[in-house]
């Protein structure tokens, strides 16, 4: 009886082990973190909405041309460390007193209407949306435990923005809600007291970056992570890998959760979840990993400058061009917009992300739940970028110039009998073969549609020459 018993034991004890297995957690080191599988909502939504918005909103200024146009958000930086615009532009506007915390009882929010905010992003078509919970500057847009008198609940509006946004979003969309953050602070004392270290201390990480971070995830789960003010330490300083385990294994969204790659100096483009690279990154050609077009409709900036123009401003074209190269290339494009001090969104980036949605409603076919296909650009025509839906195994090439003989012709598409054309918005095409190419006709278009700026048409029933 006991031999009999012994052995249901270690039958027992195999399973339990065999069950854990299939259960693993994932260990804090880089091989088990990139071994998680990306979750699917992201690949398939292909178009989100950035926002960088904090103190830096009421400087709200970047130089124009005598500071190369800056970027807005790094105000205060280059204040402290005296390049010449930004001291000019103190000295001209504020008393010599001045100091950069005082901007923060101007930071009001006093038009803040976050479900104005929620309505705009479902109708520019994004899919998720990626807040600024706290950028360099250290200001957070929670009433972190950590960020005493510097946070958005004891300064400025006196309200937490961050759960405000995120409510609106989960309540009026089914857009995903991810939060910005920054590892470091610029002037922190005790970053720069462990940055005086050699990074050898980690007071900073403990106290201050790593709970502010589990508030985040704890309080308001975020889907996205977007990570970033790693570059002057190593992951290891971060403890990046431990937190990644973390929230991968006990967080709230350990399942939904996506991060990007910027954990540590030297990690971008190498570990985490999507990859990033550098900012406004866009390399044109086909990645091998799941990878991110972070970029801006101001040009040059990422926060709100009142001094920006027309010019500095990326045309609906430009950003629809964007788009469809970064997806046929495997990738997301997250478009940013820098919200004012006061919670506006300025009618310039109204009307663009509107203009996204316009061409999106559309277009969108040829966008949302695609992959890469066996080619990227046409073999003839430079400016046709391909996209494939599995689910329907359609085709989809994306014009993006007009033909002034109202004909396109392509080399990487091969028909048959049974081959269907046709034009998202429009129907049905025309088209016949020359030789190794297909040439399509295209039918008259209105002007003043969302049929201005790209084209997408849509191939049954084809494959790739």
């Amino acid at each position: 009886m006991c031999q009999c018993f012994c052995k249901m034991k270690r039958a027992i004890v195999i399973v339990a082990l065999f069950l854990a297995g299939c259960h693993a957690q994932y260990q804090p080191n880089w091989d088990s973190i990139d071994s998680r599988p990306l979750p699917s909502w992201y690949d398939q939504a292909k178009f989100g909405i950035f926002m960088h918005w904090g103190v830096y909103s009421v400087p709200s200024y970047g130089g124009g041309q005598d500071g190369a146009h800056a970027a807005g958000e790094w105000f205060w930086n280059d204040w402290k460390s005296n390049q010449t615009w930004a001291v000019n532009f103190m000295k001209r506007t504020r008393l010599p007193s001045f100091t950069y915390p005082d901007f923060a009882p101007e930071f009001k929010a006093e038009f803040f209407q976050p479900d104005d905010w929620a309505d705009l992003f479902k109708a520019a078509g994004a899919q998720y949306v990626v807040l600024t919970s706290k950028h360099h500057e250290g200001w957070t847009n929670w009433p972190s435990k950590t960020s005493w008198n510097w946070n958005a609940m004891d300064e400025g509006p006196h309200m937490d923005l961050v759960d405000a946004l995120a409510k609106s979003i989960r309540s009026r969309t089914a857009i995903h809600f991810g939060l910005y953050f920054s590892l470091f602070e610029w002037f922190n004392p005790l970053y720069l007291s462990d940055k005086q270290n050699k990074f050898a201390t980690r007071d900073y990480v403990e106290e201050v970056c790593r709970p502010q971070l589990e508030e985040i995830v704890n309080t308001y789960m975020p889907e996205v992570i977007w990570s970033d003010g790693d570059w002057e330490a190593p992951y290891t300083y971060w403890n990046s890998t431990g937190f990644l385990a973390w929230l991968y294994n006990n967080s709230p969204v350990k399942d939904t959760v996506v991060v990007n790659d910027r954990w540590g100096s030297g990690m971008a483009c190498h570990h985490g979840g999507y990859f990033t690279c550098s900012d406004r990154y866009s390399p044109g050609v086909l990645q091998k990993h799941k990878w991110e077009n972070a970029m801006t409709v101001d040009k040059y900036s990422w926060g709100h400058r009142r001094e920006a123009t027309m010019a500095d401003m990326l045309s609906p074209s430009e950003l629809i061009t964007q788009l469809v190269i970064t997806v046929s290339c495997g990738g997301n494009m997250l478009m940013n917009v820098g919200p004012t001090h006061d919670g506006r969104i300025i009618p310039i980036f109204e009307e663009r992300l509107m203009q996204m949605g316009s061409w999106l409603k559309t277009n969108g076919e040829a966008i949302y739940n695609t992959t890469h296909w066996a080619y990227q650009n046409d073999t003839v025509n430079s400016d046709v970028w391909y996209t494939y839906r599995p689910d329907t195994k359609a085709v989809y090439g994306t014009l993006l110039k007009f033909p002034n003989d109202y004909k396109m012709t392509l080399g990487a598409v091969k028909t048959s009998s049974s081959t269907k054309i046709s034009l998202l918005g429009a129907g049905e095409v025309k088209w016949s073969t020359s030789g190794a190419t297909v040439v399509i006709t295209f039918p008259y278009l209105p002007l003043n549609t969302p049929l201005q700026w790209a084209w997408s048409f849509k191939f049954e029933n084809i494959s790739p020459t």
